[in-house]
């Protein structure tokens, strides 16, 4: 009970910073939107689906990665979390910067035609897969759980977490995004929300570049 306490506020603190940063719509939520919108709610599903098993993907790879870094070279955690805390403060300064900008999100359909459902699962895995800022995003989510020293379990919680909620939370956008009624109500909130994404994103960002363990 103990050894959980220890983890637990750094387990939430990743669940937290990942919630938020699929709040804030990019290219694989967008994409998720416009099918939904243009083409069908089950559609945008099996997109939906596709981008949470690739990020899921990316989830296993980091905490893989960083562990057999941090197993071999107990200093590079040090490395890990100041790279991890800059982009979250850059994260927080793109929320910013959205939240002052009047310009509105813009969903729309993926080129290339209409595909099969598991066409759409495929393009949605790709989706995340080639997104360069995926592979950033976790290592700053995942340095955020893990501690020096860390048990496997730890990082095994981080990864099955983020990837149930990363299912809940992309299904619900192809679901509640498939009227455009939707859009213009995130559209009307979108300042608020990316205000408080900012904020959120640099106390984690500072929060990661002080701790030391």
């Amino acid at each position: 009970m103990q050894e959980i306490s220890i983890y637990l506020p750094g387990i939430l603190l990743a669940y937290s910073a990942f919630l938020l940063a699929i709040a804030s719509p990019g290219p694989n939520i967008l994409a998720v939107i416009g099918t939904s919108m243009s083409v069908g709610r089950s559609s945008g599903m099996a997109l939906a689906m596709g981008v949470a098993s690739g990020s899921f993907t990316w989830a296993i790879l980091t905490v893989f990665g960083l562990s057999a870094i941090l197993s071999t070279y107990a200093s590079a955690l040090l490395a890990i979390k100041v790279f991890g805390g800059l982009y979250l403060l850059w994260l927080a300064y793109k929320s910013f910067k959205s939240a002052a900008s009047t310009h509105d999100i813009e969903a729309r359909e993926l080129a290339g035609g209409r595909r099969t459902p598991y066409g759409y699962f495929k393009r949605g895995y790709i989706i995340q897969m080639t997104n360069p800022k995926a592979a950033l995003a976790w290592i700053a989510i995942i340095s955020l759980g893990l501690k020096e020293g860390a048990p496997l379990w730890v990082g095994a919680v981080i990864v099955l977490g983020t990837f149930m909620l990363s299912v809940a939370i992309h299904l619900m956008y192809a679901v509640a995004f498939s009227t455009p009624a939707m859009v213009r109500l995130y559209g009307n909130s979108r300042r608020v929300i990316q205000g408080v994404l900012g904020t959120f994103f640099a106390f984690a960002g500072l929060k990661l570049l002080a701790s030391r363990a």
